[in-house]
């Protein structure tokens, strides 16, 4: 195992010196001043949308991507000039990259008769890794006959079977439909209690990485803006970005208007007669008129039964019954404001609803830099 340290990395392609690499229309960082801690042992899942770094980080990890700037550690040792041989290092491409010619146990065995393991080694741990990953009924096929499943599982299996220090796993699932994602989500789990490998997993998901990873660090525009465990990341989120790509659905994130009452404030929206109690405890930091981002979870928000103090009644707009949930969509102004409910109840388009708000669960973002504005401690 081992302890996987990025300090200051930065990423910037030159397009204008006819490199193959033309990722931004500019001289742009695709990696910006990068900085955090993978513990030893530690599965960390590296989250953001297409576009935001995530892969060149892990290809700068893997030696695969020269950094422009900072250091990367393993240990106690600065990796940056190593090649990628010498870093220890398993890596499981997005693509399988498999050899078509060899059979599964040549694909599994290559790297290790490269290095010069002698055969009756190189057999114990291609057989040992293959049944971890459940593959070991298929070392006589070759690539071509295996389903999308198989070929992932001989992926990871040939990252593994070096025994590395670092696993680092760069999307293994984006080819794979939903059931089979979901499989080998809990194989890959499984896979990482046994060997107890430091791992990264690189995915656009946040479902895999909140199921696999321990901590996720989440990127945006080449920078990172949150590393914690799933259930920080969902229930403290920084800013605005992080509010809105956790969770399925996610934040319902709304422009309002905080408006003086008797007793304290309310949230206002405009174009909607909807309000909102403001959380006692923002009363020191918000005022009359400020304009603030409001974010609410689906699940925060749920329909009045009948004999509830009443609100003001709002048409529905979106309804969708997905079996296990019912997901509710009503216009507040110029927002869609989503909640979820387990509930069995169906509404038409138009329908008149009255919302409840769990007010305490609300967060404030600073409307124009996005981040989190918190209430004081007590």
């Amino acid at each position: 195992m081992a302890v996987l340290k990025l300090s200051g990395v930065c990423k910037r392609y030159d397009n204008n010196s006819g490199s193959l690499f033309r990722r931004k229309a500019r001289n742009d960082f695709a990696v910006n001043d990068l900085s955090f801690e993978c513990r030893d042992g530690e599965f960390l899942g590296i989250l953001g949308p297409s576009g935001c770094g995530k892969s060149t980080t892990l290809r700068m990890i893997a030696g695969l991507e020269k950094i422009t700037a900072g250091d990367i550690y393993i240990g106690d040792v600065r990796i940056n000039d190593l090649l990628p041989k010498d870093r220890n290092i398993g890596l499981a491409f997005e693509d399988y990259a498999l050899y078509p010619p060899l059979k599964i146990y040549d694909n599994l065995a290559f790297n290790l008769r490269a290095r010069h393991v002698p055969e009756a080694e190189i057999r114990e741990s291609v057989e040992r890794i293959a049944k971890l990953m459940k593959v070991d009924d298929l070392l006589e096929m070759k690539p071509l006959a295996l389903s999308g499943g198989q070929k992932q599982r001989v992926n990871i299996a040939r990252a593994l079977v070096r025994k590395p220090g670092l696993l680092l796993l760069d999307e293994p699932l984006s080819h794979l439909d939903g059931k089979m994602r979901q499989q080998l989500r809990y194989e890959i789990k499984h896979m990482h209690h046994e060997i107890q490998c430091t791992t990264i997993i690189v995915t656009h998901d946040q479902m895999e990485a909140m199921s696999l990873a321990d901590r996720i660090a989440i990127m945006d525009m080449g920078r990172l803006q949150q590393i914690g465990t799933p259930l920080e990341v969902y229930d403290d989120p920084v800013n605005v970005f992080v509010a809105g790509f956790i969770g399925e659905p996610p934040m319902n994130l709304m422009t309002s208007i905080i408006r003086r009452v008797e007793g304290g404030f309310d949230f206002s929206f405009e174009g909607s007669d909807l309000r909102i109690p403001v959380p006692t405890r923002y009363n020191g930091i918000v005022r009359d008129g400020m304009a603030v981002t409001l974010g609410v979870r689906p699940v925060d928000v749920r329909i009045a039964q009948e004999g509830e103090a009443s609100g003001t009644p709002i048409p529905v707009a979106v309804y969708e019954d997905l079996g296990d949930e019912r997901r509710i969509g009503v216009r507040v102004g110029e927002n869609l404001l989503n909640l979820t409910t387990p509930e069995t109840i169906y509404y038409d388009r138009g329908d008149p609803v009255t919302l409840k708000f769990n007010a305490e669960k609300t967060h404030l973002f600073d409307i124009d830099t996005g981040e989190r504005i918190r209430a004081p401690e007590k």
